[in-house]
């Protein structure tokens, strides 16, 4: 060849056809790659819920055994129906804290977010301000 160029290697065009090629072939494989971690990570995710689930429950069984445990061992010293009803009023009790402190909690998140509500009161001020400057 006289004129410089060589035949053996590809022409500017074909070499931007191959890497818009490559491309969509990595971006395709690179999506497949993160479907198959998700459902990978869903399978866990799955499992571990599934587990919690289980030990939740687990956990609620050993409570009403405790629960039971204490009104045997007050029957010991008082009459069954006694023991258990010292031990309904001793659970009535707690309840009745946690669900006072509750509500105090819930309570404190009623009202709106005052700074957050004063904040955009101020840019509107602000933004509308400025808007009627320009006019």
């Amino acid at each position: 060849m006289t004129d410089g160029t060589r035949r053996d290697e590809p022409s500017t065009q074909e070499l931007i056809s191959r890497m818009s090629e490559q491309t969509s072939r990595l971006v395709r494989d690179e999506v497949r790659l993160g479907i198959a971690e998700l459902k990978e990570k869903g399978k866990h995710a799955g499992v571990g819920a599934g587990l919690f689930s289980t030990a939740g429950l687990l956990g609620f069984f050993a409570l009403a055994t405790l629960i039971a445990a204490a009104v045997l061992a007050l029957d010991l010293v008082v009459p069954a129906w006694a023991a258990a009803l010292i031990v309904a009023a001793v659970l009535l009790l707690l309840a009745g804290i946690a669900a006072w402190t509750g509500k105090s909690e819930v309570d404190k998140a009623k009202p709106p977010p005052e700074r957050t509500i004063e904040n955009v009161k101020r840019d509107v001020d602000e933004l509308t301000g400025r808007v009627n400057h320009a006019e």
